[in-house]
């Protein structure tokens, strides 16, 4: 199999995962989408990895690494969202920035 299918698979795959992390605001959907990308970034590695025979399976090593970041970064991404909903019933991402509010100093001499 030439190697363009598999990068013109990951090209479809990091495009569907960049537009849904830029056109969502559903913070799981947005994590799913890094997902994809993740994915399609495996994908390059172990087909370049093929491609490139040299004996050491670098790209595969790669991929591993790949792999176990991508979990990492879902278990936090998803710790973070389960205490957005807890704390304020959505996982929007927009309206979570407005979560930070400015909290202004109070001077000790006009305490009441």
């Amino acid at each position: 199999m030439p190697i363009v299918v598999p990068l013109l698979l990951a090209v479809a795959l990091f495009c569907l995962g960049v537009y849904g992390v830029l056109a969502r605001r559903n913070a799981i959907t947005m994590l799913m989408s890094f997902e994809l990308m993740l994915n399609a970034v495996t994908l390059n590695l172990v087909a370049f990895d093929a491609w490139h025979v040299d004996g050491l399976a670098t790209g595969q090593t790669l991929a591993v690494f790949v792999i176990t970041i991508a979990a990492a970064e879902i278990g936090l991404g998803l710790a973070i969202v389960l205490l957005l909903f807890r704390g304020h019933g959505h996982v929007d991402a927009d309206a979570a920035r407005d979560l930070v509010e400015a909290k202004e100093p109070v001077e000790k001499g006009a305490e009441k």
